[in-house]
C-alpha cells in the first residue's frame, strides 16, 4: 500500500507560486512605464487614425487620411528640412569642439577644475535661462555681439530676424549650452586610455601630433560614434530653444518639425493630424537610429 504524500501526512498546504524577486522590483517601473509611455503611444496612434480636434468631442475614424495628407504637406516637409539642417549644422561642431575642449583639459592645463566647471556649467542651466541670456546677446542695439562688431568698424547683424543668419544663431546658442555634456564624455574616455600606449610611443620617438593621430583618436573612435549618435538624436528633437528664441521665424525659416506639430495640434486644433505627423517623424528617428547603430556595429566588426 502506497504512503500518502508528504503534504497530506504533515497537514501542510502545497507551496504557492510567487513572482520572481527581480520582477517584483521591476513592477513599479513597469506599471509607470505602461501608464505614462505605452498607453499614451497607443492612444496617440489611435488618434492619428481619427479627425480628433480640440474643438470637437466625438472624433470619427478616417483611417490613413491624416498620413496621406501629411505626406503631401509642403509645410511639414519644409519644417522637416529645417530640422535636418539644424542637425547637420549642430552635430559637427558639438562633436569637434567637445573633443578639442577635452584634449585641452586632459593635457594638464593649470587649474583644471576651473576649466571643467566653465565648460560643463552651461549644460546645467534650464533652457529658459539660456534663451533669455542669448536674446540679450543677440539684441540688435544693445547686444554684446553687435557692440563688438561696431568696435571693429563692422555693421551690426540682425541675428534673429535675418533668414540667412537666424539658424546659425540658434546653432551657436545650442553649442554653448550643450557642448559640456559631450566634453564630459570625451574627458572620461581620454582618462581611460592606458598610459603604457603613450609611454611606448614616446620611447619609439613619436611626437605629440603622432601620438594624437595614432593613439588618442583611434582609442576615442567608439566614444565618437556614441556621441555622434546621441547628438543626432538630440538635434532631431530640437524645439525649446528655437521656440523661445525665434518662435520658428523669421517667416518660418527656422521652424523645426516638432514646432510645426505643436502649431498644428494646439493652434490649429487638429490633434489627429498632429498625431499622424508625430508618428511619421518617430519612424524617421527610428530609421536614423537603426542606420547609425548598423554603421557602428560594422566598424566594430572591422576593427
Amino acid at each position: 500500500m502506497s504512503s500518502p504524500p508528504a503534504s497530506a501526512r504533515t497537514g501542510s498546504r502545497p507551496a504557492r507560486r510567487t513572482l520572481p524577486p527581480g520582477l517584483l522590483f521591476a513592477l513599479p517601473f513597469l506599471v509607470l512605464f505602461g501608464l505614462f509611455m505605452v498607453w499614451p503611444m497607443v492612444q496617440g496612434l489611435w488618434m492619428s487614425l481619427t479627425d480628433a480636434s480640440l474643438s470637437a468631442h466625438d472624433p470619427s475614424f478616417i483611417g490613413l487620411d491624416n498620413f496621406r495628407e501629411a505626406l503631401g504637406d509642403e509645410e511639414m516637409w519644409r519644417s522637416l528640412g529645417h530640422t535636418l539642417l539644424f542637425t547637420l549644422f549642430s552635430t559637427v561642431p558639438l562633436v569637434a569642439v567637445a573633443l578639442g575642449m577635452a584634449l585641452l583639459v586632459h593635457t594638464g592645463l593649470p587649474g583644471q577644475w576651473v576649466w571643467r566647471l566653465a565648460f560643463f556649467a552651461p549644460y546645467l542651466l534650464p533652457v529658459g535661462v539660456v534663451s533669455l541670456l542669448w536674446l540679450w546677446l543677440y539684441q540688435p542695439d544693445l547686444g554684446l555681439y553687435n557692440h563688438l562688431l561696431g568696435a571693429v568698424g563692422l555693421d551690426g547683424v540682425a541675428w534673429l530676424s535675418d533668414e540667412s543668419v537666424a539658424m546659425w544663431a540658434i546653432v551657436l546658442a545650442t553649442l554653448w549650452w550643450t557642448v559640456g555634456f559631450n566634453f564630459l564624455l570625451y574627458l572620461a574616455a581620454l582618462q581611460a586610455i592606458p598610459d603604457h600606449l603613450y609611454e611606448a610611443a614616446a620611447i619609439d620617438g613619436a611626437g605629440a601630433w603622432r601620438r594624437l593621430w595614432s593613439i588618442t583618436l583611434p582609442q576615442l573612435s567608439r566614444m565618437t560614434g556614441v556621441i555622434t549618435v546621441l547628438q543626432i538624436l538630440a538635434s532631431l528633437k530640437v524645439f525649446d530653444q528655437v521656440y523661445l528664441l525665434t518662435k520658428g521665424g523669421p517667416n518660418n525659416s527656422t521652424r523645426p518639425v516638432i514646432e510645426y506639430l505643436y502649431d498644428v495640434g494646439f493652434t490649429g486644433y487638429r490633434l489627429g493630424y498632429a498625431s499622424a505627423i508625430s508618428y511619421l517623424f518617430f519612424a524617421l528617428v527610428l530609421l536614423a537610429s537603426a542606420a547609425q547603430f548598423a554603421v557602428l556595429r560594422r566598424r566594430e566588426k572591422q576593427s
